[in-house]
């Protein structure tokens, strides 16, 4: 089973960025990473104007495009999918990084900046690890927003010593 890990945070906390920054650390480290992000508003994947957004104006439920360095499938939806059932249809890659879907089960780990000026969004009691510049909770490890080798460090060997 692919390990999974999401990340949660306020909006404006810095998942994004500090998603980037863990996904190249894997990366140089040779790990295949997937990445899904949620997005409670809806969104536009295609540009408009261009051939698979035409498909999709037009009717289409389900419109792919496909070339010899990437494939994306964009399909209409009447309900917001499950976590698990994404988690399902993505393979070979050695870890899943969760960007959201704050309710769901996965291991996650809080992205916290204080400058964001809001309190946390979860319980200690729900979280593995904390991303932040300022400490939150006693009793949790807790991640400088500008150092991704030294989560990665940690949480390769927690997928090591607990995941598997």
């Amino acid at each position: 089973m692919i390990p999974v890990i999401s990340f949660i945070g306020r909006s404006g906390v810095g998942k994004t960025t500090y998603l980037e920054k863990l996904i190249a650390e894997l990366k140089c480290r040779g790990y295949r990473v997937g990445v899904i992000k949620h997005d409670i508003h809806g969104f536009e994947m295609d540009r408009p104007g261009k051939d698979t957004w035409r498909h999709a104006q037009a009717g289409a439920d389900v419109v792919c495009i496909s070339s010899s360095e990437k494939f994306a499938l964009i399909k209409k939806m009447q309900r917001d999918m499950p976590l698990d059932e994404i988690v399902s249809r993505i393979d070979d890659v050695d870890i899943i990084l969760v960007e959201g879907y704050k309710n769901h089960s996965a291991r996650r780990a809080e992205i916290f900046r204080q400058a964001a000026g809001r309190e946390p969004l979860n319980r200690p009691g729900d979280l593995f690890a904390v991303i932040t510049d300022t400490p939150l909770y006693d009793g949790l490890p807790h991640f400088s927003l500008d150092d991704p080798s030294a989560f990665a460090d940690f949480l390769l060997k927690q997928i090591k010593d607990v995941w598997q």
